[in-house]
């Protein structure tokens, strides 16, 4: 396998950052690979080889045996590079194989204009080939913001993919564009027919749920049937939240955050009829950046938990629900790395494996030596 030259300078990683305890449960932290870019999204195409998405628009694949970095070419040229555009994420459906379609989201260039979009390719030797836009949104602007682009599959053969509001509030309400929502999409990229609007020609049939501002965790549990979302609010308010289809989220209408600058609230308060509340409201803002419920054998005790990570406030959140799914409590977990963590992810060996954005990718396993700090 070809690497990377500076793998040979990095990799005498795979060593321990050190031992953490949480809920009773021992763990370590171990550093399986050192990036130069943002690590927006982590996919493994199988048991030894992540597949990671740099904003930058660097695509390699880690082995997490080796810690061989191979970077990978044919993303597409027309990448938008700007604020929090560039490459965003890469996700592999359900029972993949290495011959099967490869899913991204990134911010393509539209005669100038950035617009968060979704795609597929596949991978040939360390090429991607293939490469096919299935959506590209609309709402396309001269904003850096609110791209959001975190892709999850569900088992009955449909992607679905959160669109952030574009910087511009008013896109939340509007169901003529794709900012501000989630769609739901066949793999191929056609509508499905049970899509909630896709008889209203008033709305863009792709849409699935709507009223988001920026939702930068998406996760489907094929266990429980459910999609779980978490956005970032304005100045405190970010959410956790069950999607469900046809429903709206309340951005900007209703929301727990405040103004920029001001102690004012955003919109006309925190409820209103006929728009859904949060199961979880952070206040401060943590700025979560993706969303994962654990399932794994490595951490019996975490099992059905969900795990966030925080940009601002620089930590794994792990949040306890009961057997309702209301949320019972909530840990903030790795605080003393002080690193802002930007994936996270459960890997086939039942391993938690987290992005940092300053490039580093970290690996949760159990720890029974229990030397805990």
């Amino acid at each position: 396998m070809r690497t990377l030259g500076y793998s040979l300078f990095f990799y005498y990683l795979l060593l321990p950052i050190s031992g953490f305890s949480q809920d009773n449960v021992d763990f370590k932290v171990t550093t399986v690979a050192e990036l130069f870019g943002v690590p927006w999204g982590m996919t493994f195409i199988s048991d030894a080889e992540l597949m990671v998405s740099e904003r930058d628009g660097t695509l390699s694949i880690i082995n997490i045996k080796t810690t061989e970095i191979t970077p990978l070419s044919g993303l597409p040229e027309d990448i938008h590079f700007q604020g929090q555009g560039g490459l965003l994420d890469v996700a592999t459906p359900p029972h993949f194989e290495k011959a099967a379609w490869i899913y991204f989201s990134y911010s393509k260039n539209v005669n100038g204009l950035g617009a968060t979009t979704l795609a597929r390719a596949k991978l040939d030797e360390l090429a991607l080939t293939d490469w096919q836009d299935l959506l590209v949104s609309q709402s396309r602007t001269r904003s850096g913001a609110h791209f959001a682009g975190r892709i999850a599959f569900d088992h009955q053969g449909h992607v679905f993919m959160s669109i952030g509001d574009r910087g511009m509030r008013e896109n939340g309400q509007n169901l003529k564009t794709h900012a501000g929502s989630i769609i739901r999409l066949a793999l191929d990229g056609s509508i499905p027919a049970d899509n909630p609007f896709v008889n209203d020609k008033a709305v863009l049939p792709e849409i699935w749920s709507y009223g988001h501002r920026n939702p930068q965790g998406l996760f489907f549990n094929p266990a429980t049937q459910q999609l779980w979302s978490n956005e970032h609010g304005p100045r405190g308010g970010d959410e956790i939240n069950l999607i469900h289809k046809g429903l709206n989220y309340g951005w900007p209408v209703i929301s727990y955050g405040k103004e920029y600058g001001s102690p004012l609230a955003v919109g006309e308060g925190t409820h209103r009829k006929g728009m859904e509340q949060p199961l979880k409201v952070y206040t401060p803002s943590i700025a979560p950046s993706s969303l994962m419920q654990y399932s794994g054998a490595a951490f019996p005790a975490w099992t059905g938990q969900l795990f966030s990570g925080a940009l601002k406030l620089q930590h794994l959140n792990k949040i306890s629900l009961d057997d309702a799914r209301q949320v019972i409590d909530e840990s903030r977990m790795l605080v003393s790395l002080n690193e802002p963590i930007r994936h996270v992810i459960e890997g086939p060996d039942g391993l938690i494996y987290l992005s940092t954005d300053s490039g580093q990718i970290l690996k949760l396993s159990p720890n029974p030596d229990k030397k805990s700090q």
